[in-house]
């Protein structure tokens, strides 16, 4: 069974949508089967892989979430990407609506959790893409996930909304999704010049210890400029910062997998 892994955080453009795509990307060059869902109605990520405008009516992962229909199947709408095995749903801007629709819908907050799960045995790796909320959208992706990785920008406002994130993963835990787990929190936009970046990023390890990647996202401009380009960075520019710090990411991400499996292979059956 592939791992389903929700990239969120409440707070905007602390590069959840950057880290989703250049991690799987980076995995995918790693020969892992990978799949992207773009559950943000700003359709960023879809935009990012190239598929801007190519998304036709009902063709989206809107239509399967606003279904009527729990059986939906969403193989249909898994689309090829420009790096062997790495594959995407799309978004558009009609997922703007899909929280209101979803309201009055059966088994509301589980209906992506319904969606996705037939599809973990084809692939290794499903990240979702979370809008910058904690609406329904970003829940049923929480749900839906057997685990949560936290992109945070190294500022001291980034600091103040994740507490609301961890009660959160708390609630969701407690009620709707137990085995729930946090993948681990990336710090971003680093800079490692700054005293600020260095004290949140001392902060982070201390509260999180273990579940912080040694891995950090630093600033870089060819981060900002491959999605206009609609290709990740490591086929907009392999040598860029931005590029060696997610093919770095990939490679701890892929061993603490590895140890997470073998610790779980070698635990006593009861």
């Amino acid at each position: 069974m592939g791992r389903i892994i929700a990239v969120a955080n409440q707070k905007g453009g602390v590069g959840k949508t950057t880290t989703a795509i250049n991690l799987a990307a980076s995995l995918a060059l790693a020969e892992r089967r990978v799949l992207l869902i773009d559950a943000d109605p700003q359709a960023n990520l879809t935009s990012g892989v190239g598929m801007r405008d190519q998304t036709s009516h009902g063709q989206s992962i809107y239509a399967a979430l606003t279904a009527v229909d729990l059986d939906v199947d969403l193989a249909p709408l898994i689309r090829p990407t420009a790096i062997q095995g790495l594959s995407v749903i799309a978004a558009d801007r009609d997922l703007t609506g899909a929280e209101i629709e979803m309201v009055g819908l059966l088994a509301r907050e589980q209906r992506l959790r319904r969606l996705v799960r037939p599809l973990a045995d084809r692939f290794d790796f499903i990240f979702i893409d979370c809008p910058p909320s904690l609406g329904l959208l970003t829940l049923n992706a929480l749900v839906a996930a057997d685990s949560v990785l936290i992109p945070l920008h190294c500022e001291y406002f980034a600091l103040e909304g994740l507490a609301d994130l961890v009660a959160t993963l708390r609630r969701v835990r407690a009620a709707l999704n137990p085995s729930l787990d946090i993948e681990g929190v990336l710090l971003t936009m680093y800079d490692d010049r700054t005293n600020l970046g260095q004290q949140v990023a001392r902060d982070v390890r201390q509260f999180f210890k273990e579940k912080t990647f040694d891995t950090v996202i630093p600033r870089n401009v060819r981060l900002g400029e491959a999605p206009s380009h609609g290709v990740p960075v490591v086929l907009y520019d392999v040598k860029s910062r931005g590029a060696e710090a997610y093919l770095a990411l990939a490679r701890e991400f892929l061993e603490r997998h590895a140890r997470r499996n073998s610790m779980q292979g070698s635990a006593p059956t009861v």
